[in-house]
């Protein structure tokens, strides 16, 4: 019972901070989405979903800075290997440079490549390509900041990370508020007001790393780290996540690119129904940071029982924020979507998809916790297998469905997704505690 109680402890100490941080993220979204949405028209509440929907398809293929990061450094940390942890911030960190200073280099080329393929009204088009080439100066911030909260989280801390999204979102609210309301800028001041976030944030974060961890520094051979020799598991690994994000982005972009077809209105719907999609997995990923940084840290020691009982009190946790959130979505899902917008057209039309709000968290929760467990693990081909699957399963959900269910088949494809995630890492477990 007392180890029991103990290892509870620690995920929560890991969880809470976590969770307390990831409130603020969606936050962002919903802040930026309903200031454009007072003070601009439906044309720039589609242009920032589609300006929005271009740098999911840039960050999120980099979200191997994140998940590897943590995961590797996990089981560095587990090992008591000081020297690894150090190196692993250092690879990771010059890779997060050089793709920043790709995706400058690539920027005109992205957006006219992605706008081509995606049909929009000009309003929306030209919405969005103004938003993208302010925010994108971003970047090299956006990455790094992945790469540290990463790292931070593989050490098993996740206060550093929490005060650096608490930064970084507080700055983004104010500043993109500021900006969009009290200056010319109008709407496209939410861009700028996250480029200020981002590297304010970015700033914190490199101050958190010298103070806390400025003992590993003289530990770092930068010749050394840089040899493939050192920097091949990492590599592997992340490119198994980077297809895994590849599948994101088909599931993700297609679910917005896919309301492109049925107008403005079910665009400006579909990116506020994703919002509050995702309101609830931010208060479930502060318990997946925690599964992977434990995880990761007894996968590192070679300790089986502590994983088994690390995953059962996870799931323990998302059964009872599950039950929360279903119970506050179906209580208060259309004062949420008020808050998004004032305009009646669009809570009318939005009505059809309000059941999709209460279902989220029954249908996504396990997904989303083993993603976090899977991490630790550092099991990058089950992760990319099964997101394979998944996005396989979307397009054809939806191909199959359009034809008699139009925009409520993107819906529907959206969920079967999400459960063919579940299924997948539910039965593949049991071989992936074998490599323990």
């Amino acid at each position: 019972m007392k180890f029991v109680q103990g290892l509870n402890r620690e995920i929560l100490r890991l969880a809470i901070p976590s969770t307390f941080a990831n409130i603020t993220v969606p936050l962002v979204g919903i802040v930026d989405t309903a200031i454009v949405g007072h003070v601009a028209d439906v044309s720039a509440l589609g242009g920032i979903a589609i300006g929005t929907m271009l740098f999911d398809l840039l960050y999120w293929n980099f979200g191997f800075l994140r998940i590897g990061t943590g995961g590797m450094t996990a089981q560095a940390f587990g090992r008591n290997d000081r020297k690894e942890t150090a190196h692993i911030l250092m690879q990771s960190s010059t890779i997060a440079v050089g793709a920043a200073l790709l995706i400058w280099a690539l920027q005109w080329l992205f957006v006219n490549i992605v706008l081509s393929l995606v049909p929009c009204s000009p309003g929306v088009d030209a919405f969005a390509r103004e938003y993208f080439f302010v925010r994108v100066w971003a970047a090299p911030a956006t990455l790094l900041l992945l790469t540290l909260k990463g790292w931070f989280i593989g050490m098993q801390n996740t206060v550093l990370p929490m005060v650096c999204d608490l930064v970084v979102n507080g700055v983004n609210i104010v500043a993109s508020y500021v900006l969009a309301v009290y200056t010319p800028m109008g709407a496209i001041g939410v861009a700028y007001g996250t480029v200020i976030a981002q590297y304010t944030g970015l700033a914190v974060a490199a101050v958190l790393l010298l103070i806390r961890y400025r003992y590993l520094f003289p530990l770092i051979n930068f010749k050394e780290c840089m040899r493939w020799k050192q920097m091949r598991r990492l590599f592997v690994l992340n490119s198994n996540i980077f297809v895994r994000s590849l599948c994101f982005m088909v599931i993700y972009v297609g679910f917005t690119s896919l309301a492109t077809l049925y107008g403005d209105n079910e665009l400006a719907i579909s990116s506020i129904m994703m919002k509050l999609f995702l309101l609830y997995s931010y208060f479930l990923d502060g318990f997946a940071y925690a599964g992977e940084a434990l995880v990761g840290r007894f996968f590192g020691e070679r300790d089986e029982r502590q994983v088994v009982q690390t995953v059962k009190i996870l799931f323990v946790w998302t059964v009872v924020i599950d039950v929360v959130s279903i119970a506050v979505y179906a209580a208060f899902g259309n004062d949420m979507l008020r808050l998004m917008t004032s305009q009646e057209e669009l809570i009318a039309a939005a009505q059809p998809y309000m059941i999709w709000l209460i279902l989220m968290p029954l249908i996504s929760c396990f997904a989303f916790i083993w993603d976090g467990i899977y991490v630790g693990a550092t099991a990058g081909k089950d992760i990319r297998n099964c997101m394979i699957v998944a996005a396989i399963g979307f397009v054809a959900g939806y191909l199959c469905l359009a034809g008699s269910l139009g925009m409520q088949a993107v819906y529907v494809a959206y969920f079967i997704h999400l459960i063919i995630r579940t299924i997948y890492l539910t039965f593949r477990w049991k071989y992936i505690r074998q490599t323990i």
